[in-house]
């Protein structure tokens, strides 16, 4: 073992190149097969591909534009298809990104609202032998976005605005191991009770919009070694297509969304410390249950946007664990770029990330409801910070395309049990 582990890293060394990069042109493909194994979804199996447009090359490492699709299923039962474009040059001034997703989980977690509040027991995180999923339901998603951004004047400020159209599917879930007779889960008692109101339970349909402005100072979008970027925005949908009766009331709401991320070289081209800040919340309204755990950003770095906990936000903790209308969580990671080399005329650069993430829920969903089901489902805690930490080895390919392996502990047994691993694309901020 010892002798393979030092011809691995005499290779990696005898590949590292001190000149410039290739500059890339024209196109691009960075296709891959959609294997791989998430902690959270089970074995990941399809194709996807990030297609790159260069141009001549003159704004290398700058892509002219991105697209990027994927078909693929999980083997819990969960399904994606995708489609994204991005491009800051399409249209003078303008950056255009949209995206059309289909996400289809009809296995997916669901551990209850406001974090220490909602009971968490380990033993049940999992179909039991007589058929019960108690932390099981089901909620697809059909999403439509187009996202505009433009500059101020020649400051590094700029403005975005964005419209957006959501459609749920929630209820029970659906596995082949569950068995009707014996399967009652936290959602069944949510809605049973009333925590959940019946008139959300089974889903709807939003239209979405959001505004607010930008500032970048980063060298590099997908892999930054300097810089700031600072998004803050609102966002939020007037309940128009989901045909209300008058005795229910309106999921009308606004919310805010504030990002704010800031690198440090530490050593040229080696070694970087990157920390991310974020928070959102409720301003006005009644957000529906399903759309608490939507995370949102102004530009997606990854198909699935979901939170707080699991591997966007507090890596290590099972996913949404913590659920409530308003979370504020940060990301610290030192990235340290330990071979950079070119092969078959492209650009590598391979890294490794350990990390330490914490969040908390800031704003309770539904809690004095919650308190009505009983020492079963409520822990009568105040909420806490929830961390998590671990580390990462990153592909990057050209500066743009990063294939990720990151895996994470949560640091408190309530926030989940063994390891978070997690198989996918780019950085998490």
């Amino acid at each position: 073992m010892k002798k393979t582990l030092t011809l691995l890293l005499t290779a990696i060394w005898a590949l590292q190149v001190s000149a410039q990069d290739v500059v890339k042109t024209g196109i691009n493909v960075g296709p891959l097969p959609a294997v791989g194994y998430s902690s959270d979804l089970g074995w990941h199996y399809g194709a996807l591909a990030d297609i790159f447009w260069y141009g001549d090359g003159s704004k290398y490492p700058e892509y002219v534009w991105k697209a990027n699709v994927e078909t693929s299923w999980y083997s819990k039962g969960n399904s994606v298809y995708r489609a994204f474009f991005d491009s800051k040059y399409l249209v003078p001034g303008i950056r255009l990104s949209a995206e059309v997703v289909y996400l289809g989980n009809k296995t997916t977690n669901f551990y209850g609202f406001n974090g220490a509040a909602a009971r968490f027991d380990p033993e049940r995180n999992k179909i039991s032998e007589d058929g019960c999923g108690f932390y099981l339901m089901r909620r697809d998603l059909f999403r439509t976005e187009l996202t505009v951004q433009g500059k101020i004047g020649e400051s590094h400020w700029g403005w975005v605005g964005g419209i957006h159209f959501n459609s749920f599917k929630a209820g029970h879930a659906e596995n082949k191991d569950l068995k009707a007779e014996n399967d009652y889960s936290l959602y069944d008692a949510y809605v049973d009770n009333g925590v959940i109101p019946a008139f959300e339970a089974k889903g709807g349909r939003h239209l979405e919009f959001k505004a607010g402005v930008v500032y970048d100072t980063r060298d590099h979008e997908n892999n930054p070694s300097r810089g700031t970027n600072l998004e803050a925005f609102v966002y939020g949908s007037p309940d128009i297509l989901n045909g209300r009766s008058g005795s229910d009331p309106r999921n009308h709401y606004l919310k805010f969304s504030v990002h704010f991320r800031q690198f440090f070289t530490l050593v040229p081209e080696r070694l970087v410390f990157g920390a991310h800040l974020a928070a959102q919340g409720l301003i006005a309204g009644n957000a529906p249950f399903y759309t608490l755990q939507s995370i949102q950003n102004v530009n997606r770095k990854n198909i699935i946007t979901d939170g707080l906990g699991s591997t966007l936000t507090v890596r290590g903790t099972v996913p949404n664990r913590f659920l409530g209308n308003g979370y504020a969580w940060s990301n610290f990671e030192l990235r340290w770029s330990f071979a950079r080399f070119k092969l078959f005329n492209q650009n590598f650069i391979l890294a490794t990330n350990p990390f330490f993430d914490m969040g908390m829920v800031i704003q309770p969903y539904h809690l004095e409801e919650m308190k009505k089901l009983g020492d079963e489902y409520y822990t009568g805690q105040k909420e806490t910070l929830h961390m998590g930490a671990g580390g990462g080895l990153h592909i990057i390919m050209n500066q743009n395309f990063n294939i990720s392996f990151e895996v994470g502990k949560c640091l408190n047994r309530n926030d989940g049990s063994g390891l978070g691993i997690n198989v996918g694309l780019n950085y998490i901020f």
